[in-house]
């Protein structure tokens, strides 16, 4: 044992630093250890014939000056004892506080210390012994050795001596309480900042420019690192390799127009802080350096360029420089001309097909004078009253006539009888034949009956015959059905013959 703790002095002496102290104030340890009894059973303490029994402990300590420390020491193991008086064995989990006086002070890098204290003391409970299983330790107190291992670990040799304020642990009441004996070893560490209010790694009492910014490099008194001497610190020197002024930032201006040479886009010729260092002499606010025009005030979007007519092409590249506001234009500001018939697009009403100025730009394919746009027959002539289609031949006409007075429905019914659908089919080929036509479809009827039920089946009954010309493949944008009821009779509904002429479905086509 003494080689031992000779081998650990002489360790500490060469691993030897500062441990805890006003730097580094909270310490944690580790431990492991044996424990011992003494009471009504008889002595164990430093007898090795006796059993020892194992434990586990940590401890948290506190600097409070160089020699005073502050320190909570918590274990749980077992303790026990055989004699011929009897025999008993425990579990024990105790807790102490102590106050602990370092002999050599904080910086010994070996430091014994003594320490007295109180704590609790709390067993496994036994029915037949115990009437509570929690002792209070009064007091606890011993001596321990520190040996410092590295900046932030220590290891730990400790003796703790707990006296209970019980005497009923071990079985027996008898003239003394029971005591306890805790040896002890385990490893520490220490942790905490020192004192270094600018955390730049050099404690205050040595700082000679105490308030550096985190993480800037100091040199060893504190100070922030000036490798070009120019007195701007490195941290706040944009230009740190080359002296410069304070005024900016520790860079250079070579033609002292107040912006930094690594700004500066004209280092070598004063100018304005807005253009970045650069001249701009005709004031458009486009540096000469960038200026297309440099002598004729112009706009930032075309680089110092003016244009007359705002087409957004500069004059000197305007082909046409006398477009009309808001046209649109090529790159050689002329407005576009997709068809290239000679009207722009602006004023084309068919800017993608040539045509002619008197259609504005539109053509006319059957030559009938009205434009393919507005022309429901683009490719025959027809007339201007008919949308460009031709006139519908007057046998037609009076075949659409007849085919009207021949639609027939089923009593009080929209259902179409079999009889209509071959005059409906003969519909059908006149509209195919005069495809730009329109049809419109009127559905009427007697006064037998309400106003509503009538207007309701007359629109019923127009819907039927859309419906059925629809099958057959005519478009519903040239169809239009609408019944009137009993509103427009052509005829006495006072006679049965009045109230059947009534009764009738009206064929129009319109263009």
């Amino acid at each position: 044992m003494k080689k031992l703790l000779f081998v650990l002095i002489c360790l500490s002496f060469v691993l030897g630093v500062r441990a805890q102290t006003a730097d580094k104030k909270w310490n944690i340890g580790f431990h492991g250890g044996a424990m011992q009894y003494s009471g009504d059973l008889g002595n164990g303490f430093y007898k090795t014939q006796t059993t020892f029994y194992g434990f586990g402990g940590i401890s948290i300590s506190r600097y409070i000056g160089n020699r005073i420390d502050f320190s909570i020491f918590l274990t749980k193991g077992e303790i026990g004892y055989n004699s011929e008086k009897g025999s008993f064995q425990r579990q024990i989990t105790t807790g102490t506080a102590n106050f602990r006086f370092n002999i050599l002070g904080a910086d010994a890098p070996l430091r014994p210390y003594i320490f007295v204290g109180g704590g609790a003391l709390m067993f496994a409970k036994n029915p037949t012994v115990d009437k509570s299983n929690f002792d209070y330790a009064a007091p606890s107190f011993g001596a321990g050795l520190n040996i410092q291992m590295g900046e932030a670990l220590m290891f730990n040799i400790q003796e703790t001596f707990l006296y209970s304020t019980s005497d009923e642990r071990d079985g027996l009441v008898g003239s003394s309480n029971d005591a306890f004996l805790l040896h002890s070893v385990g490893l520490t560490f220490n942790f905490g900042n020192k004192k270094d209010e600018d955390n730049d790694g050099v404690a205050d009492r040595k700082d000679k420019c105490p308030g550096t910014p985190a993480g800037v490099k100091v040199d060893e008194k504190g100070c922030p690192l000036d490798r070009d001497k120019d007195g701007v610190a490195d941290y706040l020197d944009e230009c740190p390799d080359v002296a410069g002024t304070v005024a900016l930032k520790g860079c250079p201006d070579k033609d002292g127009d107040g912006i930094a040479d690594k700004d500066d886009r004209c280092p070598d010729i004063a100018g304005s802080v807005a253009l970045k260092g650069c001249p701009d002499k005709d004031g458009d606010g486009v540096a000469d350096i960038d200026d297309r025009c440099p002598d004729v005030a112009g706009s930032v979007e075309l680089k110092g360029c003016p244009d007359a007519d705002k087409d957004g092409v500069a004059d000197i590249d305007d082909k046409c420089p006398d477009t009309k506001a808001g046209y649109k234009v090529d790159a050689n500001g002329c407005p576009f001309d997709n068809d290239k018939d000679g009207i722009v697009n602006e004023e084309d009403a068919c800017p993608d097909l040539p045509g002619l100025l008197v259609f504005k730009g539109c053509p006319d394919t059957d030559g009938d004078g009205v434009p393919d746009n507005e022309d429901r027959c683009p490719t025959v002539k027809g007339t201007i009253a008919n949308k460009g289609c031709p006139e519908m031949a007057k046998e037609d006409v009076k075949k659409i006539t007849q085919i009207a007075s021949k639609i027939y429905f089923e009593f009080d019914s929209d259902k179409l009888k079999a009889v209509s659908l071959p005059q409906l089919d003969a519909l059908v080929d006149i509209l195919k034949k005069y495809e730009g036509a329109n049809l419109t479809i009127e559905g009427h009827t007697d006064n037998v009956g309400e106003d509503n039920y009538n207007m309701t089946l007359s629109q019923k009954r127009t819907e039927s015959v859309k419906a059925y010309l629809m099958s057959k493949g005519i478009l519903e944008s040239r169809l239009t059905a609408k019944g009137f009821g009993e509103t427009q009779p052509i005829a006495d509904n006072k006679t049965k013959a009045g109230q059947a002429q009534n009764r009738r479905v009206e064929l129009k086509t319109s263009y």
